[in-house]
């Protein structure tokens, strides 16, 4: 399997250049001109959000301020500055704050903002960090957080507009005595309330000369107006012409072609406006183009976007099948994202005189921003005679490591990965012959899932072990699994018994653990290709145009 090779560490320079990238607005080249508008566009504005918090969803109110450049010319940088996201939070939050005993509160926030001009569309994310403050005995709590956002060019004169869409927001509770709690952390997923419908506008800038009174729509036919972008966990589906926060341009590339024109691509309708917040089969839907220049449509699958990316960073999708022995059946685990960030590799020479290249990585699940694969159903024979369906998640209770190893040996290299990771399994909904089980909220496994370590004293304590194994003769690329050009990886595990199962006084952990539990149940995982997504260049045969990873792999029983 040929994979896109070892990423490498960028200049101080390319470090710099990297973390001010600009986004383009329908592929526009990158023009690094300093801004020249004549005046300043203040904009404050609170937005009515829906916010799902761990007690369920609650209304909130979003309030983000920004300043902007009151007009631009074609090609001028346009950088929003004093960006700041405020979220106030109703007393639910707090109170699920105060219930794992938290003192203080630290937030992340990530908030996707939609950018339209006449028919194109893309979307950036404004991040902002804040540091911790305290969490009252009782509600309201406001949280306001800033950072450095993405800049904006566009080669085309008309008004562009900005649109704010989901908000994701990280909250990292401490104790009084600054521990963490547990869990460790809250992701919290925002969306527009309904409230909000013609309201989220945030600011409209004239580009090109003749645009108008600065602020408002120009003399000519207004822009549709920009959906409400879907969750930074789920962006919509882009257009073959649809521009993307993208890296800078390399100067010896040519930029596209004019829609119609020659060279260019046919006109493609605009998107439809998706909904905000995710849903199943709904995600990434990256086009390509066959020889003929007919776009081809690819695999959906969720979204897989590194939020803040480095020069080691590296994103995949896996998905396969998991046994259950006492069921004898198989349930499939649907296309999860992996966000890794890769070690240095180190050179061993190990007692018996072999030489190794080690590279370590760590990382973590991401369905919608939550360490945890998608949502699975198994549907199997009970006792082999009761029909059975349950909806299951795997929940990543601990870091992921990647720990891969080639031995060197001329000319056959061995190439043999480690993928360690605790995960507790969770079920969700339980029907029995029909009938619906209400098996709670916390219905689990009571620690994570266990199998063989061969290297106990490194590594101790439960978690999922997975293995993959490949080779390369020198100089044909390698065969079997490499973490960069993905591959099957492999691993038995032990189902521990359940806990926190029933609702209203009816406990169903023995049936659980009785049905299910146990060792002896095989995982088959499929990885794809990793995008290497930091990188000065990404290679766009690995990456779609918003650097998520293009390959979608297929499950392999």
């Amino acid at each position: 399997m040929r994979g896109p090779g070892p990423t490498h560490p960028r200049s101080t320079r390319a470090r710099v250049r990297g973390a001010t990238i600009a986004a383009f607005v329908a592929l526009a080249p990158l023009l690094p001109a300093a801004a020249v508008a004549v005046g300043r566009l203040e904009v404050d504005a609170a937005l009515p959000y829906v916010c799902a918090l761990p007690s369920g969803p609650h209304p909130a109110t979003v309030r983000v301020t920004a300043a902007f450049p009151e007009r631009a010319a074609v090609g001028e940088e346009i950088r929003p500055t004093d960006v700041t996201t405020a979220v106030e939070l109703p007393a639910a939050a707090v109170a699920d704050l105060t219930a794992l005993r938290a003192a203080t509160v630290r937030a992340e926030t990530r908030l996707t903002v939609g950018v339209a001009q006449n028919e194109r569309r893309t979307e950036v994310t404004w991040n902002g960090t804040a540091e911790p403050v305290a969490v009252p005995a009782e509600g309201p709590l406001t949280l306001a957080t800033s950072g450095d956002v993405p800049s904006l060019t566009t080669d085309r004169a008309g008004a562009l507009a900005l649109t704010a869409g989901a908000l994701a927001l990280d909250l990292a509770p401490s104790t009084a005595d600054s521990a963490a709690t547990t869990p460790a952390s809250l992701s919290v997923t925002c969306v527009p309330g309904p409230d909000a419908e013609g309201r989220t506008r945030l600011a409209e800038i004239p580009v090109g000369t003749g645009t108008g009174t600065p602020g408002t729509p120009p003399t000519t036919p207004a822009p549709p107006s920009s959906p409400a972008p879907s969750s930074p966990g789920a962006p919509s589906a882009p257009s073959p012409s649809s521009g993307l926060p993208l890296p800078p341009r390399p100067s010896d590339r040519t930029p596209p072609a004019e829609t119609g024109t020659a060279g260019g691509t046919a006109p493609v309708p605009a998107p439809e406006a998706p909904d905000t917040g995710p849903r199943t089969g709904q995600g990434l839907t990256e086009t390509e183009e066959t020889t003929s220049g007919t776009p081809v449509p690819r695999p959906t699958a969720p979204p897989c976007l590194t939020g803040k990316p480095t020069p080691m960073s590296l994103s995949a999708y896996i998905t396969g099948y998991a046994n259950v022995r006492k069921l004898n059946g198989a349930s499939l685990v649907p296309e999860t994202c992996v966000l890794l960030e890769q070690g240095l590799p180190r050179f061993e020479v190990r007692p018996d005189g072999s030489m190794h290249v080690v590279t370590p990585a760590e990382g973590r699940l991401s369905h919608y921003g939550r360490e945890e694969t998608a949502p699975f159903e198994a549907t199997f024979l009970t006792f082999g005679f009761a029909p059975t369906k349950a909806t299951l998640v795997l929940e990543q209770s601990g870091p992921l490591t990647v720990v891969s190893d080639v031995l060197l040996i001329f000319p056959t290299n061995i190439l043999t990965t480690h993928v360690r990771v605790p995960l507790t399994l969770r079920v969700l909904d339980v029907e029995v012959n029909g009938t619906r089980l209400d098996v709670g909220r916390s219905c689990r496994t009571e620690r994570p899932l266990s199998s063989p370590e061969p290297e106990p004293a490194t590594y101790p304590g439960d978690h999922l072990v997975l293995v993959g194994k490949g080779s390369q003769t020198l100089p044909d690329p390698p065969v079997g699994y490499i973490l960069t050009g993905g591959g099957p990886l492999t691993g038995d595990v032990t189902i521990p018994a359940f806990t926190g199962c029933g609702a209203g006084g009816e406990d169903l952990d023995r049936l659980l653990t009785a049905a299910i539990s146990g060792p002896g149940n095989h995982i088959k995982q499929i990885q794809g290709s990793t995008c290497s997504v930091g990188v000065e260049a990404p290679p766009m045969e690995f990456c779609t145009q918003d650097l998520q990873p293009r390959q979608v792999p297929k499950p392999e029983r």
